[in-house]
């Protein structure tokens, strides 16, 4: 069987500090297929006026700092930490076209409230009827919102993060606590996050969770998810949007933001 060329650096006990021009033109090639999945995947979330050219274009780029970064000792494989650097290339394309209008932020911001609102009163996942009511709208202009609200991000990376006195004077990004090599408290903070990331998921409704599951676990389409759930792909993105907003809102609290 044919290795390529990552799993032949799998098998180093150090990435080379760096890599010849030949080497590194054989990953870039070997995950750009990569860069595509994940740019197409993306776009599908966000409004046509974002174009798909641009995020690939970004993608790249995170792949680029990925292979000169990537740094095996972090007992991570190369395929999760390209990921991550490619994602985050794209969402700061994004942030930087600020494709979301203020007004749809506020309505974002208010359906957040509304949710939280409603969670806590009834100690469990809220439904549509009972968010639209809280928000003072009607179920058209409830889906109306989830439409526009496509494509926001579960956790903004660029967010200050209050500390221990409620202050984000600090300037200490939840992006730089989990790339920063410096922190001893980096391995702690990320297993919380991922448990506070678990026990969100499991607020969730069970059609909220099998659509979280399906896309990002087995990496469904909006439109296959909704071939299996025999809904429309309108629909399923209604639900993923909203799930994301109902995670926003637990994370959002634990972050103190």
């Amino acid at each position: 069987m044919q290795t390529t060329t990552m799993q032949r650096y799998h098998g180093k006990k150090k990435w080379p500090a760096t890599i010849d021009h030949e080497k590194r033109t054989a990953l870039i090639v070997e995950y750009a297929p990569l860069v595509k999945l994940l740019a197409n995947r993306l776009a599908m979330r966000v409004p046509p006026s974002v174009s798909l050219d641009d995020l690939i274009s970004a993608g790249i780029m995170g792949l680029l700092d990925a292979v000169d970064r990537f740094d095996p000792a972090r007992q991570v494989q190369f395929k999760t930490y390209a990921e991550f650097r490619i994602r985050g290339a794209m969402l700061d394309e994004l942030r930087s076209l600020d494709w979301v209008p203020r007004s749809t932020r506020k309505k974002i911001h208010d359906m957040e409230k509304a949710i939280m609102a409603v969670e806590s009163r009834r100690n469990g996942p809220a439904d549509d009827e009972e968010i639209a009511e809280e928000m003072g709208v009607d179920l058209e202009t409830f889906y109306s919102i989830l439409n526009m609200a496509r494509g926001i991000e579960l956790l903004s990376l660029d967010g200050y993060i209050k500390d221990n006195t409620n202050s984000s004077e600090s300037k200490k990004s939840f992006k730089s606590l989990i790339r920063g090599d410096d922190d001893p408290n980096r391995h702690i903070m990320m297993s919380e996050m991922k448990e506070i990331i678990a026990e969100a998921i499991r607020s969730l409704s069970k059609k909220e969770q099998m659509v979280i599951s399906l896309y990002y676990y087995d990496e469904l389409t909006l439109k296959e998810i909704g071939e299996v759930l025999g809904l429309t792909e309108s629909r399923i993105s209604q639900i993923h949007t909203k799930a994301i907003i109902k995670m926003r809102v637990k994370l959002k609290h634990y972050c103190g933001t």
